[in-house]
């Protein structure tokens, strides 16, 4: 049997990975389940990725990539900031929780770690032509904090309130 030319494959599990997970949760992962969201025989996820784990970092690598802050020079920096967390929990809330429940399963995945640091560290280096680069970690774990009190509480977002937030770390 000749082995048909796919290649995307690799992107079309990562995706199906993705999808998965925001309908089942990481729990409802596994290759098999990879395999049939994607429409690919079980052998291919095996093939591009030998664990679960190496899955997850494709998954978790390509949701740090859609999330790169991009700021307007000269801007309210506090008010940016916040304008851009209202934009990712009230745009697609779904979306935020998947890329949280990703980022956060690094707590029980070792292999995920390096990847989480990477998107925390993008994010800070972001930051660092603003602020030196003690205040851009703070604002990172500023916004952490409070995207998972929307998306743990439900709460809506109160962009004002972030507003503030953030001021305040920028004055200190």
């Amino acid at each position: 049997m000749a082995r048909r030319y796919d290649p995307d494959r690799r992107q079309r599990i990562i995706d199906a990975a993705i999808r998965v997970v925001g309908a089942k949760g990481i729990a409802g992962l596994s290759h098999r389940s990879a395999a049939a969201e994607a429409d690919v025989p079980l052998g291919s996820t095996t093939y591009h990725f030998a664990t679960l784990d190496d899955l997850l970092v494709a998954a978790l690598r390509q949701a740090n990539e859609a999330f790169t802050p991009t700021l307007p020079p000269g801007a309210d920096l506090a008010e940016s900031l916040a304008r851009l967390l209202g934009e990712l929990l009230t745009g697609d809330r779904a979306r935020a929780e998947l890329e949280y429940e990703l980022y956060l399963a690094a707590l029980r995945r070792p292999a995920l770690r390096p990847v989480a640091a990477q998107w925390y560290e993008a994010v800070a280096a972001a930051l660092s032509d603003r602020v030196d680069p003690g205040t851009a970690r703070a604002l990172v774990a500023v916004m952490d904090g409070l995207s998972l009190q929307v998306l743990l509480t439900g709460a809506q977002f109160d962009e004002a309130y972030a507003r503030e937030i953030l001021g305040r770390v920028l004055r200190a």
